[in-house]
């Protein structure tokens, strides 16, 4: 009825939709998968099935420490550089930072430094810096890991 060149094209396509349904995720990292309609899921290590055609990589995860450096610092005609290693603990929660969490760590690092009560030693200040950026964010889903500040 059909021609063994239709034949092995439909196998063909079908090998390869199969090949591209499964996703093999590593050690510490998520993915987040988006839907056509909109919808997002979030699939942990290991291997995976996917729907190649509905469903797609929107976002990867990576649940290993991470370093921010933050240059552009001042406070009383003073310049600081800090540092910030940070990790995700909760890939759920924080979602909606990890787009961009340079500009949100950066937002929460002056608003601390601007505020009044800032230590005078720098090891004292880089523990209140890394307590009061893990008060704020650790309801986010992220944790400080270490902050160094110079």
């Amino acid at each position: 009825m059909f021609s063994p060149l239709v034949w092995m094209l439909c196998i063909a396509v079908g090998l390869a939709l199969l090949a591209a349904s499964v996703l093999r995720i590593p050690e510490g990292q998520m993915v987040a998968l988006r839907r056509i309609g909109g919808h997002e899921r979030r699939i942990g290590p290991g291997t995976h099935l996917i729907l190649p055609l509905l469903e797609r990589v929107a976002r990867k995860i990576s649940l290993a420490g991470t370093a921010l450096r933050i240059d552009d610092l001042e406070r009383d005609g003073i310049a600081f550089k800090v540092t910030i290693y940070f990790q995700v603990l909760d890939a759920e929660r924080a979602d909606r930072l990890l787009d961009d969490p340079g500009s949100v760590l950066r937002a929460r690092t002056r608003e601390l430094v601007a505020e009044s009560e800032f230590p005078d030693l720098a090891a004292a200040r880089a523990r209140w810096l890394k307590q009061g950026l893990n008060e704020r964010l650790r309801e986010c889903g992220l944790l400080i890991a270490r902050v160094e500040l110079a």
